[in-house]
C-alpha cells in the first residue's frame, strides 16, 4: 500500500474517531463503538470505515445504521482538519474482528482448562502443551 494513502488512512481514522467520541450526539450510537481501521481507495475517492462496537447485536445494528444516516455530517465535520482537496466518500461497516479475537481467546483457555483437569484426573500435575516434548 503507497506511504500516502497509508497517511490518509490514519489521519481519517483520527479524525472520524474524533468527530464519534466528541461531536455526534445520536442516541443510537454506542458508547463502545470506536474506529478500528479505515481502507482508502487509490484514488482517495472512496474511503470504508470499519468500526467495532461492543455490545448487543440490536446496538451494534442501532449504532451502524446511525453512522450511516450521519456520514454527511461526518463528511463535513472532518473536511476543515484535512488538507485534501477532496474528502473520500465514507462507507461505514461493522468490524467484528475483535469480538472474534475474543472468542477465541475464551475458547483456547476452555481448552487448556479442560486439558489440565483431565491430566489431574489421571495424575499427571502439569501437561506438557503439544506432544513434541
Amino acid at each position: 500500500m503507497p506511504y500516502r494513502i497509508e497517511r490518509v488512512n490514519a489521519l481519517l481514522r483520527e479524525e472520524i474517531g474524533s468527530v464519534l467520541a466528541g461531536e455526534l450526539n445520536d442516541p443510537r450510537i454506542s458508547p463502545m463503538a470506536s474506529v478500528t481501521r479505515v481502507e482508502t481507495s487509490r484514488d482517495l475517492s472512496f474511503a470504508r470505515v470499519y468500526v467495532s462496537v461492543l455490545g448487543t447485536d440490536e446496538e451494534k445494528a442501532d449504532t451502524m445504521e446511525a453512522l450511516k444516516s450521519a456520514s454527511g455530517f461526518i463528511h463535513r465535520s472532518i473536511r476543515p482538519h484535512l488538507r485534501m482537496r477532496n474528502v473520500p466518500h465514507l462507507a461505514f461497516h461493522l468490524d467484528e474482528a475483535i469480538e472474534k479475537g475474543a472468542e477465541m481467546v475464551a475458547f483456547i483457555d476452555e481448552v487448556i482448562r479442560r486439558d489440565k483437569e483431565i491430566a489431574t484426573q489421571h495424575g499427571d500435575p502439569d501437561p506438557p502443551l503439544d506432544d513434541t516434548q
